[in-house]
C-alpha cells in the first residue's frame, strides 16, 4: 500500500519510468469529503517511487487537474515549464531535490512544493532557502496536500474579480480556462506564455515595455533572451509574427492591424 494516504484503495503502477507520463483530463469525480478545485492545474509530480507516484496522480485526476509524473530530477529539469505547480520529492535518485528546487527557482516562479520524508526543523528550512512555496512530510493526508495546494496556488495566482475573456478580433483569450483560440482554433501554449499574451492584449493600444513584461510575468528571475524566445515561439504558434510587434527600444504591442483586419494567419 502506498506510504501517501490517499483516501482510495491503492492500484500498483504497471512499471516504473523516469519518462513523462501526462494524463489528459476530461472529467473529474471528486474523492468522497474532498472539494474539488474550481480551475485545473497542470501539475507535474517528481516522485522516484512508483506506487507512491501512482496513487498521488491518480487522486490529482480525480479532482481534475492534468498531471504529467517524473522520476528523477533531470526529467524534471526538462518538464517543468509548462507545470502550473511542482510536487518534488527531494529524495531523488540522481539529483539532490533542494538543488533542483534551485534550479527550477532561478529561472522561473511556477509554484513548488517539497514533499519528502526528510521531516526535521532543518530539512523544513533548507527546503523552503531553497525556494519551495511549502514543504510537506510524508506520510501525509490528501485533504491537508489539497488544501496546501489551492493556499500555495492562491498566493501564486490571484484569482481575479470576474474571469475575463479578451476579444482581439479573431483571437479570444479566456483568463478563467487560459485558453488561447485563434478564429475559433484552439492554441496550445505554455503558462509564461499564456501571460505574455494576455498582458499584451489586456492593453491592445500601448506599448508594454519589455521591463513591465519581465517584471510581470518572470517577477525578479528573468532574462532578455527568455523574453524574445517566448514572443518568438507566440508568434509561431499564432501563425504570424505581426500578431505581436516589437517596439525597437521599448518593447511590444498587439498587433492592431491583424486584429482590425479580423485575419487568422
Amino acid at each position: 500500500m502506498s506510504r501517501i494516504d490517499l483516501l482510495q484503495p491503492h492500484i500498483p503502477a504497471p512499471g516504473a519510468s523516469a519518462n513523462v507520463i501526462r494524463t489528459e483530463i476530461r472529467t473529474a469525480s471528486p474523492v468522497r469529503g474532498v472539494p474539488g478545485p474550481s480551475v485545473s492545474w497542470r501539475v507535474l509530480v517528481v516522485e522516484p517511487h512508483a506506487d507512491d507516484a501512482e496513487s498521488l496522480v491518480r487522486g490529482l485526476r480525480r479532482h481534475g487537474h492534468d498531471v504529467a509524473s517524473v522520476a528523477t530530477g533531470g526529467a524534471a529539469l526538462q518538464t517543468y515549464e509548462d507545470a502550473d505547480l511542482v510536487l518534488l520529492d527531494l529524495d531523488l535518485p540522481d539529483l539532490d531535490g533542494l538543488e533542483v528546487c534551485r534550479s527550477i527557482r532561478s529561472v522561473c516562479d511556477v509554484a513548488v512544493i517539497a514533499v519528502t520524508a526528510r521531516g526535521t526543523e532543518l530539512d523544513r528550512v533548507l527546503g523552503l532557502q531553497a525556494g519551495a512555496d511549502d514543504y510537506l512530510v510524508k506520510p501525509y493526508g490528501f485533504r491537508e496536500l489539497m488544501a496546501r495546494m489551492d493556499a500555495v496556488m492562491r498566493r501564486a495566482r490571484p484569482e481575479p474579480a470576474s474571469a475575463r475573456v479578451i476579444s482581439c478580433g479573431p483571437l479570444r483569450i479566456d483568463a478563467g480556462s487560459r485558453e488561447v483560440r485563434l478564429g475559433g482554433r484552439h492554441i496550445e501554449v505554455t503558462r509564461k506564455e499564456f501571460d505574455v499574451l494576455y498582458l499584451l492584449a489586456s492593453h491592445p493600444d500601448i506599448v508594454i515595455t519589455r521591463k513591465r513584461l519581465m517584471q510581470q510575468v518572470w517577477g525578479d528571475s528573468w532574462s532578455r533572451r527568455t523574453v524574445d524566445t517566448h514572443v518568438s515561439s507566440l508568434r509561431t504558434k499564432l501563425g504570424a509574427k505581426e500578431w505581436i510587434v516589437t517596439v525597437r527600444g521599448v518593447g511590444f504591442r498587439l498587433g492592431a492591424d491583424l486584429v482590425k483586419s479580423g485575419s487568422t494567419a
